[in-house]
């Protein structure tokens, strides 16, 4: 049974990659940052099982990637054929905030892991996975992007994560490394962070049908992105690893559509139909009977504003043989119909099923 090790396995895509892995045959070890929360997991709950209570090929550890020490120590004691570095700060917003500890976590945690294989011995044995992002192109000079268009990158966690590019190419190109990124455009589920817009939009038109709250206050409506399944996504990042050369590759629909007509999309699915009234921070968005249900704040623009990405993942169709299976209709139902149920019964569906 091959070994993977998942840095980030609590995340939307950790979740995702350990389930897809284990039904695989794969032993899964999985880390997690020490927290105070209880909830801090519960994206694994449905597949993690207590070893002390029963067997299992799941194994949480608890570990931090800006921690050398503790990944070097990881790594030697599990020695994993495979490593897949989804540990991130890895909301654009709050990299502007915090844009000191967004480096430490999404650069050096990525140079802490090539590393730490480098030092061990495991260059030859060991494959790895850097989870790179579409946010690399910022402000496109190309359209669509691929793995030729250069990066323009217009925030804290883009450049930091160019960083954790670069090294990874580095390594790879430098010591023999099999590493290597998978640009990633927004892939979104019912597992999303409830801060990220997809999510917010959700779960608030949820909360608004459901008599919950009157509004969903968003940023720029007009904002394109190329919008993904999380479970497609995270087979094309083993797909990555199971090459015998290591590459970058894009990972997209080859598919765009705005802020607006996700609102649009996921509100028509609890029979809501948005119409807009005004321009700018005064637009308005309203329902058939005239109520005033969503409303544009400009602190929810980010100081640095990617308008429009789109990607072009014909090299990962070609080598990997890789295709996303789930539409952006059927991904905004799933996630509409998930947040209904999770507000109105307590949990939602089973999202691995």
């Amino acid at each position: 049974m091959k070994k993977a090790l998942i840095f980030g396995v609590t995340g939307q895509d950790g979740a995702y990659l350990a389930d897809a892995l284990l039904k695989k045959n794969y032993i899964v070890h999985g880390v997690k940052r020490r927290q105070s929360s209880l909830s801090s997991a519960s994206r694994l709950d449905i597949i993690f099982k207590d070893p002390i209570q029963r067997e299992t090929d799941f194994i949480l550890h608890y570990g931090d990637v800006t921690d050398p020490n503790n990944v070097t120590a990881l790594i030697s004691k599990i020695k994993p054929d495979e490593i897949y570095n989804l540990a991130a700060q890895s909301h654009v917003a709050v990299s502007f905030v915090m844009p000191a500890y967004t480096g430490q976590v999404d650069a050096l945690g990525t140079l802490n892991i090539l590393e730490a294989i480098r030092a061990i011995g495991l260059e030859r044995t060991t494959k790895f996975y850097q989870a790179s992002t579409s946010e690399l192109y910022g402000k496109v000079l190309e359209f669509p992007q691929s793995e030729k268009t250069p990066f323009n990158p217009q925030s804290p966690y883009s450049i930091a994560k160019m960083y954790a590019f670069y090294m990874t190419k580095l390594y790879r190109e430098a010591y023999g490394l099999f590493s290597a990124n998978g640009i990633l455009f927004n892939h979104e589920s019912p597992l999303r962070g409830e801060n990220f817009v997809t999510r917010k939009i959700t779960l608030g038109l949820a909360k608004i049908k459901l008599g919950l709250e009157k509004k969903l206050f968003l940023g720029n409506l007009d904002a394109k992105r190329d919008w993904g399944h999380a479970k497609d996504y995270v087979d094309a990042m083993w797909r990555v690893l199971q090459t015998e050369n290591a590459k970058d590759y894009v990972i997209a629909t080859g598919e765009q559509h705005s802020v607006r007509e996700f609102v649009e999309k996921a509100a028509s699915f609890i029979d809501i139909n948005i119409a807009w009234h005004g321009s700018d921070i005064k637009e308005v968005g309203v329902d058939q009977n005239g109520r005033e249900l969503i409303n544009i704040r400009k602190e929810y623009y980010r100081p640095a504003e990617v308008e429009t990405l789109q990607g072009d993942s014909t090299l990962a169709r070609k080598d990997l043989k890789w295709k996303h299976e789930i539409g952006f209709s059927s991904l905004v139902e799933e996630m509409m119909i998930s947040d209904l149920a999770l507000l109105r019964d307590g949990e939602m569906p089973n999202p691995f099923a």
